[in-house]
């Protein structure tokens, strides 16, 4: 079995899991279940297809479904966009996109200018497996100054799991974290060849044990906005909200913009980082 197939497989498997055969509207047949979830053969009957040709897909064996076939299916496990997304890469019901190329990422000079001209707003541009290409000085001194580490330190998930600042800078680093993950398992879905993020996915696994837990549960998600707490050393906690761009010409590559509600003591806050990064000075907040 490839590796292709292999992700297919426990995706399928870990996705009929989390399925509710009630909320599914399947009724009950009085078998005792020994498994969480639904059956396979559930699954096929939801999806209207032959128990056999379900199961030869959850295999992994190399089979190409229609997109009404896929379409059916993620309809039947409650797949979201991303899940559904994640689905069609790994079955490969589209035409596989052209492999990536594996050579280092870079933002062109045009969006470099752009995040250090955004003065009032933090902002930051992450590529591929997350990794940073861009940050100005207020995402620096929001999160940490990513243009000081090593080249190949500069990758958002690497940083949220293996660095302790991480911890100390997000409140809500639990629910952060575990998007990382999720956002990632997306991302290596559409290339699973890439070396790039077979290695990141290894080290992190080894070095932590929470991320090998939400990585062997194969869920995927892709959030572009929402907000995120965060907890500073000089000015104390903020809440911000992140939207998310993807930029013209390379969909590989988002920018990501925080902003606080006018008025609000988050929006102070944010004020309060602006003069500190402009000043230099380090007077904690009272």
């Amino acid at each position: 079995m490839t590796d292709v197939n292999r992700e297919l497989a426990d995706f399928l498997r870990r996705a009929r899991s989390q399925v509710d055969p009630e909320r599914a509207g399947l009724p009950a047949d009085g078998r005792v279940r020994r498994v969480k979830g639904l059956r396979r053969e559930e699954v096929a009957l939801l999806a209207r297809v032959s128990t056999d040709y379900y199961t030869r897909l959850e295999q992994g064996r190399r089979i190409v479904p229609s997109a009404g076939v896929v379409d059916a299916i993620a309809s039947a496990l409650g797949l979201d966009d991303a899940g559904r997304a994640h689905l069609v890469h790994l079955i490969g019901a589209s035409p596989r996109p052209t492999r990536r190329p594996t050579r280092a990422q870079s933002a062109r000079r045009g969006l470099h200018q752009l995040v250090d001209a955004l003065d009032d707003v933090p902002a930051m541009l992450l590529g591929r497996r997350t990794d940073v290409l861009a940050t100005n000085r207020l995402a620096r001194a929001l999160l940490t100054d990513f243009d000081a580490l090593p080249a190949k330190d500069r990758n958002y998930a690497r940083w949220m799991f293996l660095d302790p600042q991480a911890r100390e800078r997000l409140v809500d680093w639990d629910a952060q974290a575990r998007t990382v993950v999720e956002n990632l398992r997306l991302d290596a879905g559409r290339d699973p060849h890439d070396s790039a993020t077979q290695a990141l996915v290894g080290e992190l696994t080894i070095a932590s044990p929470q991320f090998a837990r939400w990585w062997e549960e194969h869920r995927v998600h892709q959030r572009t906005f929402g907000d995120k707490h965060f907890r500073h050393p000089v000015v104390g906690e903020l809440t911000l909200q992140y939207e998310t761009l993807t930029t013209p010409g390379d969909p590989d590559q988002a920018l990501f913009l925080f902003t606080a509600e006018p008025g609000s003591p988050s929006h102070e806050a944010l004020d309060l980082l602006i003069g500190w990064t402009l000043t230099g000075s380090r007077r904690p907040a009272s």
